[in-house]
C-alpha cells in the first residue's frame, strides 16, 4: 500500500497556526474535498462563504492536492483579498499510478478513474496526521472520507459530512439500497425490470428502470460494501451540510432531516451565494470568450450544452451530438471535455461540420464558466448530464433543462426536474437507457437529437409551463441565499452550533460516536 507524508504548507493571508489569542477567538474549519471538480469547487464556495459571514471570527482551510489546489486558488484568492480568512493547506496526492498533476477525476482518462477513487482510500493517513497536528475545531470533510468521525472523535470536535448532491438522490438511493436483494434478483430475471422507489415523501410515485440505477445497487462493488458503513457515520457525525435549497426539495428536505441527519443544514445553491463578477474564475481559467459570444445573440436563443467534467461520451455518440445540433437549427454553445489527448475536431465531428456551424455554433474545449453562461440572457436552454450541480446551477439560473443522464444518480436528478420541479424534459425515450455501458442502447441518433433540441425552443404551452417553472425556482433560489433566507439561515445557525459545541466541550464519544470499522 502506498503512503503519504502530510505537508503543512499553507496559502492564504492567514498564518499557519493562529497565535493564542486568535484561537481563542476565531472558530477554526477544516474542510476536506474528495478528488473531484463537482465536490472540490462547491466546498470551497462553502468555505469562503462561511469566512465572509463572520469575518475575524471563523478561519477556513481547504486541505487539498498540489493540482487540485490550483483549481480552487482563485476563488481563494478573491476571498483573501475581500479580507475573509481562507487558507489552504497542501496534502500531497497518493501514488496510484497517475501522471504528474492528474489529482482529480475530472483530468484522468476513463480507464484509470479507479486510482483516483484508490487515492480517496490512501488518503487516509496523510489526513489524519494533518488533523491532529492542527486540530481544528470542527471538521467538514466529503461523503467518501467517513472516517473522519473517528480523528473528529479522538480530537473531541465536531465531524460534519458535506453533500454535494441533493436530498432527493439521497433519499431515493437510501430507500432502494433497503430493497438491493430484490433489485437484484429482478435484474437476473428481467433486464428491463422497473422498480418504485419506496417511502418517497410527497404524492408523486418515483420509478425507474434497473438499467438506470447506479452500479452499487444492482452489482457488488467498493461502494456497495460502504454504504452502510458511510450512512452510519453520517448519523453519527455531529450533522450534515448539503447543497440545496429548501424550496426546490422542500418535502424531501423534511424528510432528510427527520431520517438521515442529526443536524441537517441546506446551504444552497452555493454559487449562488458568489458575487457575480467572480462567476468567470469560478473552478478554474473559464474561456471568457464564449460570453462575449453569448451577447452576440437574441434573448433565450442559445442552447447550452455541457456533460460536467467526469463522464464522456464515444466518439461515436460526439458525431451523433454534433449532427443533431447541426439539424436543429438553434444557436449552441458547445463544451466538450479536454482530458489531455488530441482534441481535434475531426476526432468527434464529421468534415466540415465546423465550418458548417460556423457563426450559429461555439465550441468551448475545456473548462466554461457555467454560472455565469446559465446566467446570460442569451441562454435559453441547457442539454445537461443532470449533475447535481448543473440540475441545481440551472434552477438558480431559471434555465429549462433538457436531461441526458449518463451515471450513478444522474438519473435519479432526472425525475425531480422533469416529474417534481417540472422544469425539464427527457432528450430521449427511444431505446434503453443505462447507467452500464453494457445495458445501454450504442448511441442516441442524431435525428433524435435535432427533433428533442428544436421541439424545446419551440414556443408553445409546454415550453412556457417549462419557463415559468424555472422562473419561480429562479427566483426561490434568491431568496434562500438572501439575507433572511432559508440558506442564509442554515449557514448561521451552522456557524452558531458549532461555536456553541467549541465553547461548551464537545464529548468525543458520547455525542460524536465512532463507528467500528468492518
Amino acid at each position: 500500500m502506498a503512503t503519504t507524508t502530510a505537508s503543512t504548507r499553507t496559502d492564504g493571508d492567514t498564518a499557519a497556526a493562529p497565535s493564542a489569542a486568535v484561537a481563542g477567538r476565531t472558530l477554526r474549519v477544516f474542510f476536506l474535498p474528495s478528488f473531484a471538480r463537482g465536490h472540490l469547487i462547491p466546498q470551497t464556495d462553502l468555505a469562503c462563504l462561511m469566512a465572509a459571514a463572520r469575518p475575524g471570527e471563523l478561519e477556513a482551510t481547504m486541505v487539498v492536492s498540489p493540482a487540485n489546489a490550483a483549481i480552487i486558488a482563485p476563488t481563494v484568492a478573491r476571498a483573501a483579498a475581500a479580507g475573509h480568512a481562507v487558507r489552504v493547506l497542501r496534502c500531497p496526492f497518493p501514488d496510484v499510478g497517475l501522471g504528474d498533476g492528474i489529482e482529480c477525476l475530472s483530468t484522468a482518462p476513463t480507464r484509470d478513474a479507479w486510482r483516483v477513487y484508490r487515492a480517496m482510500e490512501l488518503v487516509r493517513p496523510a489526513h489524519e496526521s494533518l488533523l491532529r497536528e492542527h486540530r481544528p475545531d470542527a471538521v467538514v470533510s466529503d461523503v467518501p472520507f467517513w472516517w473522519t468521525n473517528g480523528v473528529a472523535a479522538e480530537l473531541g470536535v465536531p465531524r460534519l459530512t458535506f453533500h454535494p448532491v441533493g436530498v432527493f438522490p439521497q433519499l431515493a438511493m437510501n430507500n432502494l439500497f433497503t430493497m438491493r436483494t430484490e433489485i437484484i434478483r429482478r435484474v437476473s430475471s428481467d433486464a428491463r425490470a422497473v422498480v418504485s422507489v419506496p417511502d418517497m415523501p410527497g404524492n408523486k410515485e418515483i420509478t425507474i428502470p434497473v438499467s438506470e440505477l447506479p452500479s452499487f445497487l444492482v452489482q457488488d462493488d467498493h461502494l456497495s460494501s460502504t454504504w452502510e458503513q458511510i450512512k452510519a457515520c453520517q448519523l453519527a457525525g455531529f450533522g450534515v451540510i448539503v447543497n440545496t435549497f429548501v424550496d426546490l426539495e422542500r418535502a424531501y428536505c423534511e424528510e432528510f432531516s427527520r431520517v438521515d441527519a442529526r443536524r441537517a443544514y441546506f446551504v444552497g445553491p452555493l454559487a449562488a451565494h458568489q458575487p457575480s463578477c467572480s462567476a468567470v474564475q469560478r473552478g478554474g481559467d473559464g474561456n471568457g470568450d464564449c460570453l462575449s459570444w453569448l451577447s452576440t445573440k437574441p434573448s433565450r436563443s442559445v442552447v447550452y450544452v455541457c456533460f460536467g467534467s467526469w463522464a464522456h461520451f464515444s466518439a461515436a455518440q460526439s458525431r451523433e451530438l454534433a449532427l443533431g445540433l447541426e439539424a436543429s437549427n438553434q444557436p449552441f454553445l458547445w463544451v466538450v471535455r479536454a482530458d489531455g489527448s488530441d482534441d481535434s475536431t475531426s476526432l468527434w465531428a464529421p468534415e466540415g461540420w465546423e465550418e458548417r456551424v460556423a457563426g450559429r455554433g461555439m465550441v468551448v474545449r475545456g473548462w466554461a464558466p457555467q454560472v455565469a453562461v446559465l446566467a446570460h440572457p442569451s441562454v435559453g436552454a441547457f442539454l445537461t448530464h443532470c449533475g447535481w450541480n448543473s440540475v441545481l446551477e440551472a434552477a438558480s439560473a431559471g434555465v429549462p433543462v433538457l436531461t441526458w443522464p449518463l451515471v450513478f444518480e444522474q438519473f435519479i436528478n432526472e425525475r425531480l426536474v422533469t416529474g417534481v420541479a417540472a422544469f425539464g424534459a427527457r432528450v430521449w425515450d427511444g431505446g434503453t437507457r443505462g447507467e452500464r455501458a453494457e445495458e445501454a442502447e450504442t448511441t442516441v441518433p442524431a435525428e433524435a437529437i435535432a427533433r428533442a433540441v428544436a421541439g424545446f425552443m419551440e414556443r408553445g404551452a409546454r415550453r412556457e409551463r417549462m419557463e415559468a417553472s424555472a422562473g419561480e425556482l429562479a427566483e426561490r433560489a434568491r431568496a434562500a441565499v438572501g439575507e433572511n433566507g432559508t440558506s442564509w439561515g442554515d449557514i448561521q445557525r451552522l456557524i452558531d452550533d458549532l461555536v456553541q459545541a467549541r465553547d461548551s466541550g464537545l464529548p468525543p464519544r458520547e455525542n460524536n460516536p465512532v463507528i467500528k470499522e468492518a
